[in-house]
């Protein structure tokens, strides 16, 4: 089910308690790689301290110019200079100053060298443990609104939250330079740091309440912002065009995302023009303090008690912490706002599934020998007003192919779900070999049930790739792959491709063909016979060919399973006949089962609905 972030984080100790969200985001910045992450520490505790030594230096500078200046018997020209020996101290102190710009420049574009590298895979393994999570979570979760805007939220945080490592290391940069910077200070004035603070928290808090503000905004969006992107993807996609074309709805989805856009503006340009007012007022405060400590070194230089390098130095000091502290501060204000984002993300990796794998799980039988049974099975979707299937209860022999008939809503697809473990039933159980379907091993499970559904997925890969996602771990077996075309007739598709098997499928990407509804389906078709299962089953995948094509699909199916247990979903009934038992479905149970020539001859709703299928086609 989805996880605790369900709520928005709003309280001063809520937006301070997701600072707890660095310790595992740090953690998995090392893992991703250690000798990145040390590299850039190392390099950036050096670049530290470069600031205060270029001070120091000028410092010297100044103090060795002005003694220059004094000097009685200044030489004339610069030979002169040279010659005395005077100019020794100053060259080396400015070759000093000059080395240390280098090696500044130097640390500087390595370390963005060395984040960029370290941010980028950091976002693909963050990427891939959110896929691989995402995997192993129930299809409840998939199918609730609230769980897609986590999803979605986490997803943004793989890749959005990037500048935050680089920010941590920034500051952890920062606090070392404003450790030797200080320490300057507190020799001379130790009050001045004192004044820098006091100037400087009013824009901590100021930032520290805009950060969480722009979350909560974020946070409380996201459902609109899901909107905003499909809005955006339905008016310029292959997948619409013809429709949005067709039915002119250009104009109307334009406007659906002007609408929501505005509204996204609206609420940002608030935020912005309360946050840059208070924002000015808090720098101006921290400019004023910064003028009054300027002042009173200056005046304490006129004293005499300062020397003019003393002034530069101190000056120069003041000017950077203030910088930094103010850096720092909102830093920190920026980190713990962005700390609250890192919720989202590792909020979402403590979703845990329900359906799982039991701690000694059964060996799936190979072959089945009895088959599965529904012992008063009932389920109802999570949230929803009516059963889906109740009272459930018929047997499905090993070895047997079973229609299942029924108009929509009668449980058809739920039964499907049912067997395949996608859920399991709140009422009665499911029985396989005469233990509890929940008994076995979850993937061997699911690895034993070849399943194609009427909505199946028309992936933009390669032909032989589309066939191999039916078992994906074979997909470098072409013998294989050919005869499951073959058996779904999807080979006379491949042979018309220019590429043939390699040919890459859907127009997303260059090059790509598109398919027929009926082309997609027997590609489709194909991964179940890919899956050499114990148990096949289609669900409607054949609903977009004609009468004929499907009767022949079908009539193939049931040849080439022979010795399989087999489940056949379809809403022609000229189709299903060739089935051994047809199971009549109404209202979430059983209604009939039999034979055609059975159900027909007990004139209830299967010869109903029969009959009025037959009318259609005379």
């Amino acid at each position: 089910m989805p996880g605790p972030s369900a709520a928005t984080p709003t309280s001063f100790k809520q937006r301070v308690g997701a600072l707890r969200n660095l310790r595992p985001f740090l953690a998995m910045v090392w893992r991703t790689s250690p000798q990145l992450t040390a590299l850039s520490m190392v390099l950036r505790t050096l670049r530290a301290l470069l600031p205060v030594a270029t001070l120091f230096v000028g410092k010297l500078i100044i103090d060795d110019v002005v003694r220059l200046v004094q000097l009685p018997d200044k030489p004339a020209t610069l030979q002169q200079w040279l010659d005395s020996g005077h100019l020794n101290e100053l060259g080396l102190l400015l070759l000093a100053e000059f080395a240390i710009a280098v090696l500044a420049d130097v640390l500087g574009r390595v370390v963005s060298l060395v984040d960029s590298l370290l941010a980028e895979r950091v976002t693909n393994a963050s990427s891939v443990r959110l896929m691989a999570h995402a995997a192993t979570l129930d299809l409840e979760d998939f199918e609730d609104a609230g769980f897609q805007d986590q999803l979605e939220r986490a997803r943004r945080q793989t890749s959005g939250r990037m500048t935050l490592m680089s920010q941590l290391f920034s500051q952890a940069q920062d606090l070392v330079t404003v450790a030797s910077l200080a320490a300057g200070l507190i020799v001379f004035a130790p009050w001045l740091i004192v004044l820098l603070l006091v100037a400087l928290v009013p824009a901590f808090l100021g930032e520290a309440h805009f950060n969480a503000q722009s979350y909560t905004l974020d946070f409380g969006r996201t459902p609109e912002r899901r909107e905003l992107d499909y809005v955006r993807q339905t008016a310029a996609s292959m997948e619409t065009a013809k429709e949005v074309k067709i039915f002119g709805l250009h104009g109307f989805l334009i406007d659906r995302y002007q609408r929501l856009a505005s509204a996204f503006y609206a609420a940002n340009r608030r935020l912005a023009l309360r946050r840059a007012a208070w924002g000015g007022l808090f720098t101006t405060i921290g400019t004023v303090a910064y003028y009054l400590a300027y002042a009173y070194i200056a005046w304490r230089t006129l004293t005499g008690e300062f020397s003019v390098g003393d002034l530069t130095f101190l000056a120069g000091s003041f000017r950077r912490l203030r910088t930094l502290l103010e850096q720092l501060l909102q830093g920190f204000s920026s980190v713990a706002g962005q700390a609250l984002y890192l919720d989202d993300l590792f909020s979402f990796f403590e979703v845990r599934p329900e359906i799982l794998s039991p701690r000694n799980p059964l060996p799936f039988p190979r072959p089945i020998k009895h088959g599965f049974v529904f012992e008063n099975v009932g389920f109802a979707y999570p949230g929803a007003e009516r059963w889906a299937v109740r009272n459930l209860s018929f047997t499905l022999k090993a070895g047997e192919v079973v229609a299942l008939v029924g108009e929509n809503g009668a449980g058809k697809t739920t039964l499907v779900k049912l067997l395949t473990r996608l859920y399991d039933p709140n009422e009665g159980r499911i029985l396989l070999d005469g233990h509890d379907l929940r008994a076995y091993d979850l993937g061997e499970l699911r690895g034993s049930i070849g399943v194609i559904f009427q909505d199946f997925v028309r992936y933009n890969l390669t032909a032989r790739d589309n066939i191999a996602v039916g078992r994906i771990d074979a997909r470098r077996d072409q013998d294989r792959i050919e005869q499951a075309a073959e058996r779904s007739q999807a080979d006379e598709v491949v042979a018309r491709l220019p590429g043939q098997y390699d040919q890459m499928i859907g127009k997303r990407f260059k090059n790509g063909i598109e398919l027929s509804g009926g082309e997609w389906q027997k590609l489709a078709i194909a991964r179940a016979y890919m899956r050499e299962a114990e148990v096949l089953i289609l669900d409607e995948p054949t609903a977009a060919l004609d009468a004929r094509a499907e009767f022949e699909v079908f009539q193939r199916f049931k040849e080439l399973s022979q010795g399989k247990t087999a489940v056949l979903i379809s809403h022609r009934f000229s189709s299903v006949r060739m089935a051994d038992r047809i199971l009549v479905l109404a209202d979430g149970k059983v209604e009939a089962q039999g034979t055609h020539d059975e159900l027909v001859a007990q004139e209830g709703r299967y010869a109903e609905l029969f009959e009025l299928q037959a009318a259609g086609y005379r």
